[in-house]
């Protein structure tokens, strides 16, 4: 047993990533190791694009690599579903509250707006061409914050308790999580989806505020407090991963 933990303390550093080669192109494989996994696996992020391989601590590189290389083909595929990103530049479509915009930019000093021209959606920013990505995001971050609010004031009077914070993130894993202390935390890519899908994560959040699980009290109360649970969790399950391609 000390020879092997000498072996771990002495093993040299794992690389980032490891790379692989499938029909001529180069694939980038991030490594995680993790003392719980009990054998190689690998997956895709929709949100990202990246490629992770979990391993156990005692696994070598080599017998990573050769998984890795393996799998190559599998990986290619996957890869080739993830959607393409959709930068925040003059031009481009954006959804916002589930209606494509298309981004406009206007120099000069003015608060960034939607207009509608000839029946399309535009989202009009102003400023320096440089900062037209860092414009549309903090116009979609105040978007999202006001409907986030005006959903948890409807909430909080059916339900008698109100948030005692509520906060905006670029999270990548969960839409929205309550703490224990009462907060809440919610994804600003919200803003992006219909308004249906915002309006029942609050009312999941909030629904926390009194049952801290998803038992089947919980998800009583939540049905109790939003009719449009099936509606939105179907949206989540299609389109989802859908909103990390843009920006």
């Amino acid at each position: 047993m000390v020879a092997a933990l000498r072996s771990l303390l002495l093993r040299t550093p794992d690389p980032d990533f490891l790379e692989v080669r499938h029909e001529g192109v180069g694939l980038n494989v991030v490594l995680r190791r993790r003392p719980t996994a009990r054998r190689l696996t690998l997956r895709v992020s929709n949100a990202t694009g990246e490629v992770i391989m979990t391993l156990p601590t005692r696994t070598s590189l080599a017998a990573a690599q050769k998984f890795a290389l393996s799998h190559g083909g599998w990986i290619a595929a996957r890869l080739a579903k993830v959607p393409a990103r959709v930068a925040f530049e003059p031009g481009a479509s954006i959804p916002v509250r589930g209606e494509a915009h298309r981004i406009v930019h206007r120099p000069g000093r003015s608060a960034s707006v939607v207009e509608r021209t000839g029946g399309e959606a535009l989202l009009v920013v102003s400023g320096e061409a440089a900062h037209v990505s860092r414009r549309v995001r903090d116009f979609l971050q105040r978007e999202v914050r006001r409907d986030l609010a005006v959903a948890a004031d409807v909430y909080a009077g059916r339900l008698g308790e109100r948030p005692k914070r509520i906060t905006v993130r670029d999270t990548r894993s969960r839409w929205g999580s309550c703490t224990a202390s009462g907060e809440l935390n919610f994804s600003w890519r919200l803003i992006l989806a219909p308004p249906v899908v915002l309006d029942y994560l609050v009312a999941h959040e909030m629904a926390h505020l009194r049952e801290m699980n998803h038992s089947a009290r919980f998800w009583a109360l939540t049905n109790a407090l939003c009719p449009n649970v099936e509606e939105a969790e179907r949206w989540l399950k299609r389109h989802g991963s859908e909103l990390h391609r843009y920006g």
